[in-house]
């Protein structure tokens, strides 16, 4: 079983490599509890297979449409660990899921279409359907008594225009999985209005002992003809840098859309083959480093969820999925971007804020904290974090 303590953080290389507001942008002496990227190094099975690679001396073109190996590992992988039946010739390997996204919605959307995003979300989704011309109507969420998303009201917001629905399962930032009777009721939404649902599931690998993953994908092949899903490989195994991703569907002819919007068979865009060579070591080799790594981020999770409901001002609710938490933060006398800077200058803990740009306008008053560090490194950051509060909290 691999272990996940502190000596295995190597900060000297984090602090050359680790970039998007982590290690190597921060001011020296800030802890980043920031991007969701681990502090662990990745599986050493990935390093060994790209030197294997590598020393075979050859980077020849790759095939257009990916590495058959990476289709069947990723295939095979879906149906044991998520009950997904997914065709390898209706797989797309991509450089990161953020790039499916984009294709997905260039295969789809057009000026003048609508799309349907959930409020709060990952910033992906808007992003990625406004590229292709589409406006973008967000779905304010609300919860049930036992926490799951009140969807009584949102065919109020799907219009004729309404083309696509974003779907993040697990959702990011709010850490939730989705019952299967809610994915029931999404795909029935679809099959009534005839909009197609884009399927994020890179965090899927990520999902706690007391929660299950339901991919829409397990309910059925017919009913997911519509269902355009996106996976990548940065959040379970740790390889961003490798921009390893990859888009698969039940439909040729849809999928044939998303191969040309990808401009991988003009060989503008593609996938390269040691991002593929890493992602077959994940798919094969690696699926006990991950089930190790999860562990760890369980005991963060609940450490982290303890302490921060003991703060003043804080309130937090326990993630079923993710590294990331998403405190509310309302209840401190400043904006929850005012206090991401303050927590920065004072303290040298760095986060980030809920608000339009990463997550939504319903995400305000929230900051998201990511938990995949060390016990050691995430105490160290919540006391700055506990310690620049209860200053605001005793001034106030």
């Amino acid at each position: 079983m691999t272990e996940f303590t502190n000596k295995e953080v190597k900060l000297d290389v984090l602090k050359e490599r680790a970039y998007n507001m982590r290690w190597a942008e921060q001011e020296e002496g800030v802890i980043p509890l920031t991007a969701a990227d681990p502090d662990f190094p990745a599986p050493r099975q990935i390093a060994d297979a790209l030197v294997e690679y590598i020393q075979g001396g050859y980077f020849s073109y790759t095939p257009k449409r990916g590495f058959p190996q990476f289709k069947e590992s990723l295939v095979r992988a879906l149906k044991q660990r998520k009950n997904e039946e997914i065709d390898p010739d209706l797989v797309l390997p991509i450089d990161s899921a953020a790039r499916g996204m984009h294709a997905i919605a260039q295969a789809v959307l057009k000026p003048g279409d609508e799309a349907l995003v959930f409020d709060p979300v990952d910033f992906l989704f808007k992003t990625s359907m406004e590229a292709a011309g589409a406006k973008v109507n967000l779905f304010p969420m609300k919860f049930r008594e036992d926490g799951t998303i009140d969807f009584d009201d949102i065919e109020d917001y799907i219009t004729p225009n309404t083309k696509m629905l974003g779907l993040c399962n697990p959702h990011n930032p709010l850490g939730k999985v989705y019952p299967v009777k809610d994915l029931e009721y999404l795909l029935d939404l679809s099959e009534k209005y005839g909009f197609y649902i884009m399927n994020d599931e890179i965090w899927s690998d990520i999902v706690y002992s007391d929660a299950k993953f339901n991919s829409i994908c397990s309910l059925g092949r017919e009913r997911n003809k519509r269902t355009l899903s996106v996976f990548g490989f940065s959040k379970s195994f740790g390889i961003a840098g490798l921009r390893v991703g990859c888009v698969y569907c039940q439909d040729k002819e849809i999928f044939e859309k998303i191969v040309d919007a990808s401009l991988v068979e003009t060989t503008i865009g593609g996938i390269s083959s040691l991002s593929q060579i890493a992602g077959i070591a994940c798919l094969d080799q690696c699926y006990g480093w991950l089930d190790s790594f999860v562990a760890h981020l369980e005991g963060n999770r609940d450490y982290a969820w303890e302490r921060l409901n003991r703060m003043p001002g804080v309130k937090c609710g326990k993630p079923q999925a993710t590294f990331v938490m998403f405190p509310d933060v309302s209840g401190i006398p400043m904006s929850a971007e005012e206090l991401v800077e303050y927590l920065k200058k004072e303290e040298k803990v760095a986060i980030v804020p809920g608000g339009k740009q990463f997550f939504g306008p319903g995400s305000e008053g929230h900051v998201r904290i990511c938990l995949a560090t060390s016990r050691e490194i995430l105490k160290e950051g919540l006391d700055r974090v506990e310690r620049g509060i209860s200053k605001l909290m005793k001034e106030a």
